[in-house]
């Protein structure tokens, strides 16, 4: 009875990597998916692919491994505080990990040669195999006919001939090859990770001069309502009812929320970022709820909540 070959794919649960899993399905391999999330991205569009799929995903949280190399990548960055390739090649050094202790053949990814500039050409490929140690044991299915044949490859673990050789920014051919699998529910392009966000990549910066070791909490806030840095602290000012609401799960000791009494306006969230005086802290998150509350009455009041 033939071996069955088992492979590790990293699934972020975008169209390339559910075809990724498609090619290799089709070949009778055993699929086994992988998310990794941090604080700025998550697994959810992963559990609605593998849900599509009906595969078993696995997620792990390298939270504060991930922390570490947006604070100082190798690499560099991308177009905002976004570090692709440190960030690629941390998952592909932890699934190496995985495949190693469990017995795995080799581990897939859904990359497309050229289809993003800085993290998928041709020698960023060639860099996150070796300084992963995966040499010959990384499979891009999708791409595979336009990169050298690899180890699992050779051994005849995969046919090279039912892999494809889809490269560059166009879509089309991975449209052309959803409809042939019959996958009908995808997300769009881009938006799982909020590092490639400029505006939150600037909050985030700032953040980082006066917090080297940010908690959960910090790094989550700078994604709700409008931030403001002033007078060294950080001031989060809502922009509709339901983000009112959402700031009340962030508050934290020592913080100052804020909302008005008899008119409507915002919610604010006043965080001490270095010893501020509460007071004067007080006052200036009083400051910006009126700068974004109309109609505002002659006897306006604004209660600081508990």
């Amino acid at each position: 009875m033939a071996k069955e070959v088992k492979a590790l794919l990293l699934m972020s649960g975008g169209l390339d990597s559910i075809l990724a899993a498609k090619v290799l399905q089709k070949q009778g391999i055993q699929v086994a998916p992988i998310c990794f999330k941090s604080f700025f991205f998550g697994c959810r569009a992963a559990e609605d692919a593998c849900q599509q799929l009906g595969l078993k995903l696995r997620k792990i949280n390298f939270g504060q491994k991930h922390l570490k190399i947006v604070k100082s990548p190798q690499f560099g960055y991308g177009s905002a505080m976004n570090p692709c390739i440190d960030c690629h090649l941390l998952m592909l050094k932890e699934a190496k990990k995985i495949m190693e202790q469990e017995g795995y053949d080799f581990i897939a990814t859904g990359e497309v040669l050229g289809e993003r500039p800085m993290s998928q050409n041709i020698k960023a490929l060639h860099l996150l195999e070796q300084q992963a140690g995966l040499q010959g044991y990384l499979l891009r299915p999708l791409s595979a006919k336009k990169l050298s044949p690899t180890i699992v490859e050779k051994k005849g673990l995969v046919d090279r001939k039912q892999l494809y050789g889809i490269e560059g920014r166009s879509r089309q051919p991975q449209l052309q090859l959803a409809k042939i699998f019959g996958i009908k529910k995808f997300p769009s392009p881009g938006g799982g990770c909020i590092l490639t966000d400029k505006n939150y990549s600037k909050n985030l910066k700032q953040l980082l001069t006066y917090k080297k070791n940010p908690n959960n909490n910090d790094l989550n806030i700078l994604k709700q309502g409008r931030i403001f840095w002033d007078d060294n602290c950080l001031i989060v000012v809502a922009r509709n009812e339901k983000e009112c609401h959402s700031l009340r799960n962030f508050i934290q000791k020592n913080d100052i929320h804020l909302e008005p009494s008899n008119f409507s306006g915002p919610s604010v969230l006043v965080r001490l970022i270095k010893g501020k005086d509460r007071k004067v802290a007080t006052q200036l998150g009083q400051t910006y709820l009126l700068k974004y509350s109309k109609n505002i009455p002659q006897n306006a009041k604004i209660v600081v909540v508990k």
